[in-house]
C-alpha cells in the first residue's frame, strides 16, 4: 500500500477533496479485496490510513459543503395519500370527509401539526387507516 497525502493535515480546495476522496475509495477497495476489512474493529495499516484521510474528508465536508437534510414522509401520511389516491379524492375533499378545516388537514399532511385523538378516530373510521400506523406516527 502506497500512502499519499502525508504532507497535509487539512483539505481546503474542492480539487484536493476530490483527489483525497478518490484515494480513500481506492484504499477501501484494496483493503476489501485483500481481506483487511473482514474483521470488525480490525486495526491495521489500511484501517489506520482510511481513518486518517477519512477524517480530513469529513472535516472538509462539514466546513465547506452544505447538505440538505433528508426529508421523508411519515408512513401515516403515505397511507392517507394512498387512500386518497385510491378514492380519487383531493386534499380539500378529504378534509371535508374528515370534518376538519382544509388548513388544518394541510398542516397535518405536511407534518406541521400532529394528529389529535379526534382526528385519529376519523382517519380510522372514514379512511380505514391502520390504527397501528395512527398510534405509532401521530
Amino acid at each position: 500500500m502506497e500512502k499519499k497525502f502525508l504532507d497535509i493535515t487539512e483539505i481546503h480546495t474542492p480539487e484536493l477533496f476530490k483527489q483525497v476522496s478518490e484515494y480513500t475509495d481506492a484504499l477501501i477497495a484494496e483493503a476489501t479485496a485483500n481481506g483487511s476489512l473482514d474483521e470488525q474493529g480490525a486495526i491495521n495499516e489500511y484501517t489506520s490510513e482510511i481513518a486518517r484521510v477519512g477524517r480530513m474528508c469529513a472535516d472538509y465536508e462539514s466546513m465547506y459543503l452544505k447538505f440538505e437534510h433528508l426529508k421523508f414522509k411519515s408512513p401515516l401520511i403515505v397511507s392517507i395519500e394512498k387512500e386518497m389516491e385510491k378514492r380519487h379524492i383531493k386534499q380539500r375533499q378529504t378534509a371535508k370527509l374528515l370534518d376538519v378545516k382544509e388548513s388544518t388537514f394541510s398542516q397535518i399532511m405536511t407534518g406541521k401539526r400532529s394528529v389529535s385523538m379526534r382526528m385519529a378516530k376519523r382517519l380510522y373510521k372514514e379512511l380505514n387507516i391502520d390504527p397501528g400506523l395512527i398510534l405509532e406516527f401521530s
